[in-house]
C-alpha cells in the first residue's frame, strides 16, 4: 500500500492494490473507472499510474458490494484451476480460442467447446467484458499466480519492464523476434503495435497457441508464434530481425549440444553442455540483421563461468556486446538473486568499421526491483575492451566499478545466498539408488556398441553415440559408455580416449528398464554440472570476500556474532 503523508486524502493506493482489495484483476478495476461515473477520481500520481484515496475506494467498494462477494473473474479463474490444475495455460488457450471464434463470428456462443461450467462463466463475463479485457485479465492472473508461487514459468513483469526500458527505439515496420516466447508476454510488450512484425517460437504448444490467440484478440495482425524447439527445430531459419528479445530457460543442460555440435549458428564458438544460455544467445544473434540488436535475460553466473570464457571473449573482441546491466535482486520471480540483461548489436558489416571500444557496465543491484532503472553516476562504468580480455573475461558489472563504489557487502551476501541455494538444490538432484544385484543387467547379458551400430540402432552425429531407434535410450547408452570399465575399453595403449566407444559393451534391457537407468544417469550428469558450477561460484565468492576484506569494505564479525552464527 502506498502512503503519501503529504496528501490530505490520507493513504493512497494503486490500481493493482485496489484489485487485490476487491479480489479482481487490474483490468476489472480499469473497467470500473470507465463504467462507473462515481468511481473515485485520482488523488495523486501520474496520468499513466494514478493513485486513489484508500478511504474513498473502500467506501465505493462497500457501496457497490464489489469487495463483499466473489467476483465473476475470480469464479472463472477458480473454475479453470479446478479443471486444469497446473496446466492453466491449456485452459487459458481454450478460453482464448472460444473468444476468438465468437469474435470472428458475432452472435455465436462464446465458450461452446469448453467444459460446461467454464463455458457458462465465460458467457456470463462476455455479456459485460470485451474479449480483449477478459483475456488480458486472465493473463494478469497467470502472471500474478506465477509471481506468488515463485515460478519463472512466464517472464515476470519486472523483467518485461527492464527489457522495455533498455530496448532501442524501433523504426516503423520493424521486425521483432522472440525464440523462447512462452505465452508471448515479452514479445507483445516490447514491440510497438503500429506496423511491427512480430515472430516467436515456444516449445510448449499450449503456450505458443495462447500467445498467438491473445495477439489475434488484441488485433495484432503482424504476430506469428510457432510451436517447437527453437534450438533443435528452428521454425524461422531465414528470419533476420532488427530486435531479438529472449528470456531463455536457465540451467538446462539437455539443450541438444550433441546433435547441434557443428551447427552454423555457433559463430562465436560451440557452447559447452553447461552453457545452454550461450547457445540461446548465439541463436538469437544468428537471427539479427546487420545493425540489429539483441536483449538477453541471463543468470548472473553466465558473466563469469569458466566454460563460457571463449564465447564471452569473442563477444567482446568483435565489439558485439555493448552493455551489461545487473538488474536489482527480485527482478526475476523465483528468487531474490540478480539477473543480468545483455545488450548486443550485430556490426553493420563483417569488417568492423565502428569506433566502439568500450562496454557499458551498469550495476543496479542496490536498487529496488520496482524502483528507477536509470543508473546514477556511481552505477555506470565504460570499460575498455582491452581490460575485459583477460583470463576470465568477467562481464559482471559490479566487478568493473571502482572499488570505493563497489557494494562488496551486498555482492558477498548475494553470492553467499546463491551458493547456499545451489548446494541445497544440488542434493535434490542426486537420484535415489538402492542396492543392486550385481554388475550389468539382471541377467548379466551384454551387447557391443559395434553390434548396435551395425543394426542401425546407434548414430554418430556428435562426439558421443546417440540412439537412432525407439528400441534404445540415449541416456542409458551414454551412461554405461561413461562407466570406468568402458572408459578403459575405449582408451588406447598410448592413453588416447576414443569417443565412439565401438568396443564398449552395455547390458541388454527392455526399453522401460533402459529409461529407468537412463533417468538415473541423466540425474548424475546434472549433478556433475551442478558441482562444476558450484566450484566456479565458490571461486568467485572467495575472490570477492578476499578483496573486500583487503580493501576494508568487509570485516570479520566480532566474537559474539561468531558465537551466534555457530549456534544457528
Amino acid at each position: 500500500m502506498t502512503d503519501d503523508s503529504a496528501s490530505s486524502a490520507g493513504p493512497l493506493v494503486t490500481g493493482a492494490e485496489i484489485a487485490r482489495l476487491a479480489g479482481v484483476t487490474r483490468a476489472a478495476v480499469s473497467n470500473w473507472r470507465r463504467r462507473y461515473d462515481d468511481f473515485p477520481a485520482p488523488a495523486g500520481g501520474a496520468a499513466n499510474s494514478p493513485l486513489f484515496a484508500l478511504a474513498e475506494v473502500q467506501e465505493w467498494l462497500d457501496r457497490q458490494r464489489k469487495g463483499q462477494e466473489v467476483s465473476p473473474e475470480v469464479e472463472l479463474w477458480q473454475t479453470l484451476r479446478a479443471v486444469y490444475g497446473d496446466q492453466m495455460v491449456t485452459g487459458l488457450a481454450a478460453v482464448a480460442a472460444a473468444l476468438r471464434e465468437e469474435h470472428a463470428a458475432p452472435g455465436g456462443v462464446p465458450g461452446a467447446k469448453l467444459p460446461d461450467e467454464i463455458a457458462t462463466r465465460v458467457r456470463e463475463l462476455a455479456r459485460t467484458e470485451t474479449p480483449v479485457t477478459l483475456v488480458n485479465g486472465l493473463t494478469e492472473r497467470l502472471l500474478d499466480s506465477a509471481r506468488r508461487a515463485g515460478s519463472d514459468q512466464v517472464t515476470s513483469e519486472r523483467v518485461v519492464r527492464a527489457v522495455r526500458h533498455f530496448a532501442p527505439e524501433l523504426p516503423a515496420g520493424a521486425t521483432v523476434f522472440d525464440p523462447a516466447g512462452g505465452i508471448g508476454v515479452l514479445l507483445l510488450a516490447v514491440a510497438p503495435e503500429a506496423g511491427t512484425r512480430c515472430y516467436g517460437q515456444e516449445l510448449d504448444a499450449d503456450s505458443s497457441r495462447f500467445a498467438q490467440l491473445r495477439a489475434e484478440l488484441l488485433g495484432r495482425s503482424g504476430v506469428r508464434v510457432m510451436a517447437g524447439d527453437s534450438l533443435r527445430a528452428d521454425a524461422w531459419p531465414d528470419l533476420k530481425a532488427q530486435l531479438v528479445v529472449c528470456d531463455p530457460p536457465a540451467g538446462v543442460t539437455e539443450w541438444g549440444r550433441e546433435e547441434l555440435l557443428l551447427d552454423s549458428r555457433w559463430e562465436l564458438g560451440a557452447p559447452s553442455k553447461a552453457e545452454g544460455e550461450l547457445a540461446w544467445l548465439q541463436h538469437a544473434y544468428a537471427h539479427t540483421e546487420p545493425g540489429g540488436h539483441v536483449l538477453m535475460v541471463m543468470p548472473a553466473s553466465v558473466a563469469y563461468r569458466k566454460a563460457g570464457r571463449r564465447i564471452r571473449s569473442e563477444l567482446v573482441r568483435r565489439g558485439i556486446v555493448r552493455q551489461v546491466v545487473a538488474l536489482p535482486p527480485g527482478t526475476a520471480t523465483s528468487h531474490a538473486l540478480p539477473v543480468h540483461l545483455w545488450c548486443l548489436r550485430r556490426p553493420e558489416s563483417a569488417a568492423r568499421t565502428d569506433t566502439h571500444q568500450t562496454v557499458r557496465m551498469v550495476d543496479l543491484t542496490g536498487n529496488s526491483p520496482d524502483g528507477s532503472l536509470e543508473p546514477g553516476p556511481d552505477q555506470v562504468a565504460e570499460v575498455p575492451l582491452i581490460e575485459l580480455l583477460d583470463d576470465i573475461v568477467d562481464l559482471t558489472p559490479g566487478s568493473h566499478l571502482r572499488p570505493r563504489e563497489r557494494d562488496y557487502a551486498g555482492e558477498y551476501a548475494t553470492l553467499r545466498e546463491e551458493l547456499g541455494d545451489r548446494v541445497r538444490r544440488l542434493a535434490a538432484v542426486l537420484p535415489e539408488l538402492a542396492a543392486g544385484g550385481g554388475p550389468g543387467s539382471p541377467a548379466g547379458a551384454t551387447t557391443s556398441v559395434a553390434d548396435l551400430a551395425r543394426a542401425g540402432l546407434v548414430a554418430y552425429d556428435g562426439p558421443m553415440p546417440v540412439s537412432a531407434s525407439e528400441q534404445l535410450d540415449t541416456d542409458y547408452l551414454q551412461g554405461f559408455l561413461r562407466s570406468s570399465l568402458n572408459t578403459r575399453r575405449s582408451t588406447t595403449a598410448g592413453g588416447t580416449y576414443r569417443l565412439d566407444g565401438r568396443g564398449s559393451r552395455i547390458p541388454r534391457m527392455t526399453i522401460d528398464e533402459q529409461r529407468r537407468y537412463g533417468s538415473a544417469f541423466r540425474a548424475l550428469s546434472a549433478f556433475e554440472e551442478g558441482v562444476r558450477e558450484i566450484g566456479e561460484l565458490s571461486r568467485r565468492l572467495a575472490e570477492v570476500a578476499r578483496e573486500g576484506i583487503a580493501t576494508g569494505a568487509l570485516a570479520p564479525p566480532q566474537e559474539q556474532e561468531q558465537e551466534k552464527e555457530r549456534r544457528r
